[in-house]
């Protein structure tokens, strides 16, 4: 008790005696913008802020709803609070997955008992510039374990060390995954704005899937350094969040010499071709998207009907093959530098085959089990081989081309359809996502709440070339401004 009156008052040293009695916490579903703006105008304290989101967790991720979003709280985060630096994300508080490296008194497990006993020797290059800009780090979000990459009957959300993630919406319905905690904490308002990470998807497909801002840079716009990896080709953490405006935020930290502006006018003239194609059956999901269109064309921008994007099915297969093989290369890699009991891909298969009960009572690992196999010189060439026309297939000849062939800044299509129910017994039900063109390419792709159907969120895909992000975002930020279809969830149990 004497320490939290100690914290409480460095906190409000912060602030003048007369503010004292403006303090109180914020709303249950309150942006980074808004945060920062309280802090500013002294309204609140960093301190405050990270109590509210404390007990917010306790009452509907440990209690009450159970959304199960939160793998480890930072046990350190009150002193943080009262130190926080000074900078763009002052006193924010923000979550990261649990495949993201913390050199702190949390763990960095990607969800798996085999790195509970050995923390890493550094922070992820990401972590390290979001403490420097004086965010706080709440915690550690839960998520499929292994980034979704162990097993083909594998159930998104689960991990044997964090146990289900569910969807704030619908609690018997997924979260997505592989960022599932991520997006359901955000969505939840468990914290204002959460760091995932993509490989094909798993930013993409959980943000639509809760209703909240997913955005995947281009790869390589932030380092890659301390993420627990599937293959470097793909691979790149993103800002999961409830408007586009705290995304553009989180990336003017997360990307070295990052700036962007967020007009209200951006869609007037632009030019978005509608991928058809890619955009499934769902007649409800139409629906909306028909609204959205035109809502757009009623912004100012000109939509560009039933564009094609070529290669897509020849892109995915090839980088498929590629990534198993880039999966043992660079997670050896990894485990080798990070040290510990688990030091390969060899030794984390058998860790799982010892703890066979708590690692796989829903699905194995035969996704490792194949990568382990493809060591051979000739197959290592044969992946390179083929990464490299998978990207040539999704980018240039992709992407590129479907923007070029008809003058485009971008390419939109619904994001995803509604997700199915959680099975454990069965795994996913592979409800249709759109990630894969971008994921192989490394281009960006932001997904922004286009609404509910049957009380499940949908998104809508802003798709772009590379380096492209900065304008993706405005696109996405003027498409927020006129649609508005972000819904709070109503945690509905059945």
């Amino acid at each position: 008790m004497k320490r939290r009156r100690l914290l409480q008052t460095a906190a409000l040293a912060l602030c003048p005696a007369s503010c004292e009695k403006k303090l109180s916490p914020p709303a249950p579903f309150v942006t980074l913008a808004d945060l920062d703006a309280k802090l500013k105008a002294r309204e609140t304290t960093p301190l405050l802020l990270v109590e509210h989101f404390i007990d917010r967790i306790a009452r509907i991720d440990r209690t009450g709803p159970k959304v199960n979003a939160i793998m480890e709280l930072n046990p350190e985060v009150k002193a943080i609070a009262a130190s926080c630096k000074p900078g763009l994300l002052h006193g924010l508080p923000v979550l990261i997955k649990d495949n993201i490296d913390t050199a702190d008194a949390m763990h960095t497990t990607a969800g798996s008992l085999a790195l509970r006993g050995h923390k890493p020797k550094r922070d992820a290059a990401l972590v390290m510039r979001l403490r420097e800009a004086g965010a706080i780090i709440l915690g550690k979000t839960n998520l499929s374990e292994w980034a979704n990459i162990r097993s083909p009957n594998s159930t998104s959300g689960w991990s044997a060390r964090g146990g289900l993630t569910r969807n704030p919406h619908k609690l018997t319905h997924s979260a997505s995954g592989s960022s599932s905690g991520s997006a359901a904490a955000v969505a939840a308002g468990l914290a204002p704005a959460a760091i995932g990470t993509e490989t094909n998807g798993s930013i993409i497909s959980p943000a639509s899937a809760c209703g909240i801002v997913g955005f995947k840079p281009t790869v390589g716009l932030i380092s890659g350094a301390g993420i627990i990896p599937i293959t470097h080709h793909q691979d790149t953490a993103g800002p999961m969040t409830l408007t586009v405006r705290d995304a553009a935020l989180l990336m003017q930290v997360l990307a070295a010499d990052f700036t962007l502006e967020l007009p209200r006018d951006a869609l007037k003239g632009a030019r978005l071709g509608v991928l058809r194609q890619q955009s499934g059956k769902h007649p409800q999901v139409f629906a909306l998207f028909e609204a959205a269109l035109q809502k757009l064309r009623d912004a100012g921008a000109i939509i560009v009907d039933s564009v094609e994007l070529p290669n897509v099915r020849e892109a995915g297969s090839l980088s498929w093959k590629a990534m198993l093989i880039e999966l043992r290369t660079d997670l050896n890699a990894y485990l080798e530098q990070r040290g510990g009991d688990v030091r390969s891909l060899s030794e984390l298969i058998a860790f799982n085959e010892k703890h066979r009960d708590a690692e796989m009572p829903h699905f194995g690992q035969e996704f490792f089990e194949q990568a382990e196999k493809l060591g051979s010189p000739e197959i290592i060439a044969a992946g390179q081989e083929a990464r490299k026309m998978a990207q040539q297939l999704a980018g240039p000849e992709g992407i590129d081309a479907a923007l070029k062939e008809h003058d485009l800044d971008a390419l939109i299509c619904p994001t995803n359809d509604p997700v199915g129910v959680i099975n454990l017994k069965t795994g996913d039900t592979n409800d249709r996502v759109f990630s894969t063109p971008a994921a192989v390419a490394g281009y960006p792709h932001l997904t922004v709440p286009l609404g509910l159907v049957d009380g499940l969120p949908v998104g809508f895909s802003f798709i772009g070339t590379a380096k492209a992000d900065a304008r993706i975002l405005a696109l996405g930020h003027a498409f927020e401004q006129v649609t508005q279809a972000r819904v709070a969830p109503t945690f509905n149990a059945g």
